[in-house]
Parts: C-alpha cells; sequence; structure tokens
C-alpha cells in the first residue's frame, strides 16, 4: 500500500492561517521578499489565500548593498508580486561594520522592514522561514552552549513578525516553486562554508538524516516543546538567525 504524499506548501500555509498564524487574518501583512525561492514561494502562498482570509498583502525587498545582483533579484520579485497585485517596494540600507556579517545584516533588514511595515499600516511583517531554518538554528544555538530558553527559535508568531511557511519542510517549497513555474535567484552566500550555518545544513543535517530521516520534524518539534518552558523567552526577531529568504 502506497503511502500518502506529503501536504502541499498551499495546505501547510493554510493550516497555520488557520492557526498559529490566524491573528493574520484580516489585517495587512508585509511579506519580506528578496527574489529567492522561500521569498518567492512564501508571496505567492499568501496571495493565493488572502481572500479566504481577508488580509490585504504588500511586499517589500531590502538591498543590503552588499552584491550588485541584488538589483536584478529584487526585480524578479517585483515582477511576481505585480503579477499578484501585490503593491511592491523597496529600500537600500547600510550594513554596519564588524564581524558576523550575517547577523548586521540581519539588524538592518528587521529595521528597514519595520518601517516599511508601520508606513505601509502593515500589522504584521511575513517572512519566508521554514522548517529546515528553525532546525539549523536550533543546532547552531546548541553549538554555541544554548540552554532552553535559547533553543526556543524561531516561533510562528512574536513581536509582529510571523512565519506562516515554519511547518514546511525546504522539499515542500521547491516543489511549489517547481509547480507553479515561480522565478527566483539564489543568494551565493547560503551556500559559502565560511559561514556557520551553511556547514549546518550542507554537513551536519545530511549526516543526521541518514541516522533519522524525521530529524527536521524532531528538532522543530523540540523548538515548540521548549517555547512553552516557563522560563523560555522567545527571542527578539533580530536575534532569530534564519534566511527567511
Amino acid at each position: 500500500m502506497k503511502g500518502s504524499h506529503p501536504p502541499t506548501l498551499l495546505t501547510l500555509v493554510r493550516r497555520s492561517l488557520r492557526g498559529e498564524c490566524s491573528s493574520l487574518a484580516g489585517t495587512t501583512v508585509l511579506v519580506a521578499t528578496s527574489g529567492g525561492p522561500d521569498s518567492q514561494a512564501l508571496l505567492h502562498a499568501l496571495a493565493w489565500h488572502r481572500e479566504a482570509f481577508r488580509m490585504t498583502l504588500v511586499a517589500h525587498g531590502i538591498h543590503h548593498g552588499l552584491r550588485a545582483e541584488a538589483d536584478a533579484e529584487l526585480d524578479g520579485a517585483e515582477s511576481l508580486a505585480r503579477s499578484l497585485g501585490v503593491p511592491f517596494a523597496r529600500s537600500r540600507v547600510q550594513v554596519d561594520e564588524g564581524g558576523n556579517l550575517q547577523a548586521r545584516a540581519r539588524n538592518a533588514r528587521f529595521e528597514a522592514l519595520r518601517l516599511a511595515a508601520s508606513a505601509s499600516g502593515a500589522r504584521f511583517i511575513a517572512t519566508a522561514h521554514h522548517a529546515n531554518d528553525r532546525a539549523e538554528t536550533l543546532l547552531l544555538r546548541l553549538l554555541r552552549g544554548a540552554g532552553p530558553r535559547g533553543l526556543a527559535v524561531l516561533p510562528p508568531v512574536v513581536d509582529g513578525l510571523a512565519r506562516p511557511m515554519l511547518r514546511a519542510t525546504r522539499e515542500a517549497i521547491d516543489a511549489h516553486v517547481e509547480r507553479h513555474s515561480l522565478s527566483s535567484s539564489t543568494d551565493p552566500s547560503n551556500s559559502d562554508p565560511r559561514f556557520a550555518r551553511v556547514r549546518v545544513r550542507n554537513e551536519v543535517i545530511p549526516l543526521l538524516r541518514e541516522l533519522d530521516p524525521q530529524i527536521i520534524r524532531h528538532l522543530t518539534d523540540l523548538a515548540d516543546r521548549l517555547s512553552f518552558e516557563p522560563d523560555a523567552r522567545a527571542p527578539k526577531p533580530e536575534e532569530s538567525e534564519g534566511d527567511g529568504e
């Protein structure tokens, strides 16, 4: 007897909007877009469900000034947004000097997104974090010696930030992009082994999957359970790691 197919991204996002992200219904949502496959899939999925959940969507892209290719990538995000009838805008930010480039870029991005959300009247900012991002973040925190509070990573909704794709795996997102012929671009930093996250993604996760094919689900379940610990404090969005792009 053949097993049932895993739920599609549209199904997973619909479940999220009915459940842990139900507060998005009836509101204006700013969708953080970069032109990457994750955020293209998020924008498409939310547009698919916007009437059913009475959401007004606006899309916003951030140019960090780090790569010349970002202009073309944001053009791709704008093209999809316009094809879906979603207003699109973009901001350019200055990334502060110092160590941990990814963290500094992330902080600059969130600050700009919050300003854009305020200007557009959006109650929530939706980012494209997914289950693999959450599993990677938990492992990175564990490698740094975090306790229960630090491992309660990437909650579905916190401080005006929502992650409707948090229950979707990388495979579900890729399948959605292919099924709906969504154009997307790839940031080369997401495969640069100089970054610890990339090594966890490309080396640690595959090894753990050999030992346990359900490791992504188990790690995300652990993050869920830890979020209900009495002393668990959901990290601020700027503290949460993950591409979300």
